[in-house]
């Protein structure tokens, strides 16, 4: 008689690049990953800043490029593209990853969720449009998106897993990766 666990399906068996690796001193159990180290400060500002470039590039596109760059930001670490893996480029470069407090990636949705809270100065680009009204509300976007920014910054720096607002909202967590 054969052992049943011996036949199993190779479909069920498919792995991920994306799997998370364990915490150190984890269990290797993707619950863990909320408890993983606090990823390394100086490498998620590099991250922050190289996603700022590529934004700041986007923006100059004419007529849609403010648009297109507040997009970026926003759905950045939704990305499914081999090249950006499930996180922004700037992530990528410094082998940082963002994943769900379950381990799974982060989509989409979780994205938006994420870092909607980085995206509110871009509100400006689309302000600009509505007169009169959306040029007085501009100066408002600018403060609260300089203000949560600031909170942003404020909350990873001192939060013992580096988690800002964003993380907390998404249920996300960022960590170290091998690439």
């Amino acid at each position: 008689m054969s052992d049943p666990s011996s036949h199993r399906d190779p479909s069920v068996e498919a792995t991920s690049d994306l799997a998370p690796e364990a915490p150190p001193g984890g269990d290797g159990a993707t619950a863990g990953v909320a408890d993983a180290p606090k990823a390394d400060l100086v490498k998620r500002f590099l991250a922050f800043l190289i996603d700022g470039v590529i934004a700041a590039i986007v923006s100059r596109i004419p007529w849609i490029g403010g648009i297109l760059a507040g997009l970026y930001i926003l759905f950045r670490d939704g990305f499914d593209y081999e090249f950006m893996d499930h996180r922004s480029l700037g992530k990528r470069i410094m082998r940082l990853r963002p994943l769900c407090d379950d381990g799974s990636p982060v989509t989409f949705a979780v994205s938006a969720a994420r870092n909607w809270t980085l995206v509110v100065t871009s509100l400006a680009v689309v302000l600009v449009l509505i007169p009169i009204l959306g040029w007085l509300l501009i100066p408002v976007a600018w403060v609260a998106g300089l203000v949560l920014l600031l909170v942003e910054g404020f909350l990873t720096i001192t939060d013992e897993g580096g988690r800002r607002w964003g993380d907390r909202l998404a249920g996300t967590h960022v960590v170290e990766t091998e690439s």
